[in-house]
């Protein structure tokens, strides 16, 4: 099952060449909190973070809470308008598609099932490996060893960015990935499994990427808030796509 998200943030902070403009907003809804288990997941993060299928934005929002630039992306408009108007910086797209600063992610996070998004966790966890930068890293929630894989409709076709709320996230194809698959996953895909741990009944894994881009640091990447965030000046009534 693909959980819910939700919650509030955004500081300018320039991390490994990497520049994005925050500022901290109320919650929305302050009786939503963390689920049990993010506090280890979101401690490991360092660097600027890419969440990959936020949602409506909770670790995104955790992220920013402790001064860490985060970016969500999620290909349900309906999540992405949540996760702004939560605060969350949050961009529809799909990961396969153009996403900024691909190959200079100090971290990117693949929780509450993400890394089945699409039905093939071994191409996901490639893609993982070229949007991270050097020294980057990975952090994936797998399911427990030895659970019954229940793919869902893995033949069929990515769902269009216009499809909202569960109708998108329930046409995409999606399959299961325990803590006994990941490490071959991750050799697979060029990258090290270096740590597998669990937290209140879920189980994660860190996989170090392992490609070196010679000029990632190089090159600042910025992230406008008020493409991203709600509340800024222009902001639209729906999230645009791309």
């Amino acid at each position: 099952r693909i959980r819910r998200w939700v919650r509030f943030i955004r500081p300018v902070v320039k991390t490994s060449g990497m520049a994005h403009d925050f500022e901290a907003v109320p919650a929305v809804d302050p009786s939503s909190g963390p689920e049990p288990g993010d506090a280890s997941l979101v401690e490991r993060c360092q660097g600027p973070t890419l969440d990959v299928g936020a949602g409506p934005g909770r670790l995104t929002v955790a992220l920013a809470e402790r001064g860490i630039p985060a970016l969500g992306i999620d290909v349900t408009p309906d999540a992405v308008l949540e996760a702004r108007s939560s605060g969350a910086l949050a961009l529809i797209r799909d990961v396969f598609g153009r996403i900024p600063g691909a190959g200079r992610w100090r971290t990117v996070l693949l929780a509450d099932g993400a890394i089945g998004i699409g039905g093939d966790p071994a191409a996901l966890l490639r893609r993982i490996s070229d949007l991270l930068g050097p020294q980057g890293r990975a952090l994936v929630e797998v399911q427990p060893p030895g659970t019954e894989v229940h793919p869902r409709g893995t033949d069929g076709p990515v769902p269009d960015a216009g499809e909202s709320g569960e109708q998108a996230r329930d046409d995409l194809p999606w399959v299961s990935v325990d803590a006994d698959q990941i490490e071959d996953l991750a050799r697979g895909a060029g990258m090290e499994l270096r740590e597998l741990w669990t937290a209140s009944g879920r189980w994660f894994a860190a996989l170090d990427g392992c490609r070196v881009r010679a000029s990632a640091e190089d090159e600042p990447v910025t992230i406008e808030p008020d493409r991203c965030a709600a509340g800024a000046p222009g902001w639209p009534a729906t999230p645009e796509p791309g």
